[in-house]
């Protein structure tokens, strides 16, 4: 009996959410604060206007920003994975050291946005306007996918999104 009773003990522990959001700070940032460092998993920022906000080192991951603007706004160092960012505007924006994986960009606006030292693994950019950003490599763009419509800097190639 006391084995079944740990093993349920630990299967809850395992199965608990690791690190939800902080519904203060997503409050918060959703209302135009800066919040760097801030843990906004899975906040919902779809068609927010967030211009040149500081969200350096947050934890983003699974966040909606759809639609939204975010022009020279800071996320650097942040966790990025899996965030929904199509058709949103990042004019400008820093990605440096991010984590982008998994990220959607479809239709994103990212001219002169930084990306020196961000993970791109899996990232969607196809129809992304991004001839003018800057930090970018081809080794780290032939771990994306696009599209003929997507812009990228002059020299750099990627790969066609496949249909799964």
């Amino acid at each position: 009996m006391k084995r079944i009773a740990l093993v349920l003990l630990a299967a809850s522990f395992l199965a608990a959410p690791a690190m939800a959001q902080n519904a203060s700070q997503v409050s918060a940032a959703q209302n135009g604060a800066n919040c760097p460092k801030c843990n906004l998993f899975q906040a919902d920022f779809n068609n927010r206007t967030l211009k040149n906000k500081n969200f350096a080192g947050a934890r983003l991951r699974q966040s909606d920003m759809g639609l939204g603007i975010f022009n020279g706004t800071s996320f650097a160092g942040a966790d990025l994975r899996d965030i929904n960012a199509s058709a949103a505007l990042f004019g400008r924006s820093n990605f440096s050291g991010a984590n982008l994986t998994n990220a959607n960009f479809v239709g994103a606006y990212l001219e002169h946005a930084n990306f020196k030292g961000a993970f791109l693994s899996g990232v969607n950019f196809s129809g992304a306007e991004m001839r003018t950003a800057t930090g970018l490599t081809q080794r780290q763009m032939d771990q994306t996918c696009g599209d003929r419509a997507t812009e990228l800097p002059a020299g750099l190639r990627i790969p066609v999104c496949t249909v799964q």
